[in-house]
């Protein structure tokens, strides 16, 4: 049998990809190696947020005075959260198994490789079988990158973000090796719930692609709350439980730390597993460079997800897998991605949620296009780009619901045409209403238009109105 689509990788993007061209009725067969739902659902997205939903639970109720509450003798049951975590992936993955149910979808439990191309069609091995297809969609995701450094190797103090997941037990203290989101993540996860961190960052700040003002609201707080963040340091070796730091800065004069585990979670790396027969596919940094519709160089070659290396978020996969099966199915209008309009959230307490441009990218985009004279002529880069925010207190619901808080909504707004390129929030639960500044930024929508757009009261979201006006 020859099938419409092969795809290898089961996660957002494979599954994704499977359940759109099954439905409209081509024969696709889908290869996961492990469970369905890829990293994000596994050992990615969803444990995690299940675990830091339960340490968000122990520590409101443990500063339930704050609201009038009184909670004595809080306790919690960390086995108990993994269990629930565990059944939670259950569940979803049982969810992702009964989309894919249908005549025109097998999926195959094991390892697939590429072979060849014969007869215009991609031959594929798995489990001992040959497939064959007219299409191949490459989903194999990402893995963890592991740095370079003396002493990681064979370190049984040493974690990476599955091993961290699959804990039974918390660490007595931890260092982490990575202020990116996923290690800002398990850093709220681990001081939640009591555990001493302390997290390193080689670069001036944690969280370096988001806007720096939103971030050092985050990074204030977290310093206050107990939590050693070393920015400018670099670790140097790793010695058992030992950690040797350098600091290009003044922000600490250690020069070693010592901790009962030492999570390292400094970035991903594309996956390219099985895909040795493809040594013709154009790679860009690593990773599979594809168009603006996932198609490779090579014919009735598609890339979805991590794997491309554009951006390693889940909800893009799924996006990218929906564009690239619309093409192959011919669909008029074809659809595009709109890259400029990716929402992205930190989950950590309180959460950040942006989109579109920082005021940085704006910056470099105005200097480099006007150039130093028409910077100079125009007054400063400031006179193309408007910036407006407010504390998240002007919102009732937000006083409401986060004492001592204040947090921030900042949007930018283009001069010229007043349109809306970016929007940064620090406060819960802005990650609930990012999609409407998302919404607005892939529509092109100038702030009059946004203005009237009616947000129900009270909510948090209202914030995003009162900002722009």
């Amino acid at each position: 049998m020859q099938y419409f689509l092969a795809i290898i990788g089961g996660g957002p993007a494979g599954y994704t990809a499977a359940e759109k061209a099954s439905k409209a009725g081509k024969d696709v067969v889908l290869f996961e190696k492990n469970a369905l739902g890829g990293t994000c659902l596994n050992v990615g997205c969803i444990p995690t947020k299940s675990l830091l939903y339960g340490a968000k639970q122990y520590y409101n109720a443990s500063h339930a005075q704050k609201y009038g509450v009184s909670a004595e003798s809080v306790t919690f049951d960390f086995a108990a959260m993994q269990k629930r975590k565990t059944i939670v992936v259950r569940k979803l993955v049982a969810g992702i198994k009964a989309r894919l149910n249908n005549d025109h979808c097998t999926v195959v439990n094991g390892a697939a490789r590429v072979l060849d191309s014969i007869r215009q069609a991609w031959r594929i091995e798995c489990n001992g079988e040959t497939y064959e297809a007219e299409n191949l969609m490459i989903c194999t995701g990402s893995t963890n990158f592991v740095p370079p450094i003396p002493g990681i190797k064979d370190n049984p103090a040493i974690w990476d973000s599955t091993d961290a997941l699959a804990a039974t037990e918390l660490p007595k203290s931890i260092i982490i090796v990575g202020g990116g989101v996923i290690g800002m993540e398990f850093a709220t996860l681990y001081h939640e719930l009591g555990v001493p961190v302390t997290v390193i960052e080689a670069m001036p700040t944690i969280l370096p692609n988001l806007d720096p003002e939103v971030v050092q609201i985050l990074l204030d707080k977290y310093r206050k709350a107990g939590i050693q963040i070393l920015t400018s340091t670099k670790v140097e070796s790793i010695d058992g439980n030992t950690v040797s730091i350098s600091s290009s800065s003044s922000s600490t004069s250690l020069t070693s730390l010592t901790a009962d585990k030492i999570l390292v979670s400094v970035g991903r790396r594309a996956n390219l597993q099985g895909l040795e027969a493809l040594n013709d596919i154009e790679l860009e940094r690593g990773a599979i460079k594809v168009d603006e519709f996932c198609k490779t160089n090579l014919p009735n070659v598609y890339a979805c997800g991590d794997v491309t290396g554009k951006i390693m978020l889940a909800h893009v996969a799924s996006r990218q897998a929906e564009v690239a099966v619309g093409r192959m199915l011919k669909e008029i209008p074809l659809q595009r991605i709109a890259y400029n309009a990716i929402p992205s959230v930190v989950y950590t307490n309180p959460e950040i949620a942006s989109v579109g441009l920082t005021e940085q990218q704006v910056r470099d985009f105005y200097t480099e296009m006007e150039g130093p004279a028409g910077i100079e002529k125009a007054g400063g880069v400031e006179t193309f780009y408007e910036v407006k925010k407010l504390p998240m207190t002007f919102s009732g619901r937000f006083m409401a619901e986060n004492e001592g808080e204040t947090g921030l909504c900042k949007v930018l707004i283009e001069r010229r045409n007043r349109t809306i390129v970016g929007v940064h929030c620090i406060g819960n639960p802005c990650s609930e209403f990012i999609a409407a500044a998302s919404f607005a930024v892939r529509m092109g929508y100038t702030e009059a238009e946004f203005r009237q757009v009616v947000f129900p009261h009270p909510t948090v979201s209202e914030i995003l109105h009162e900002t722009i006006v």
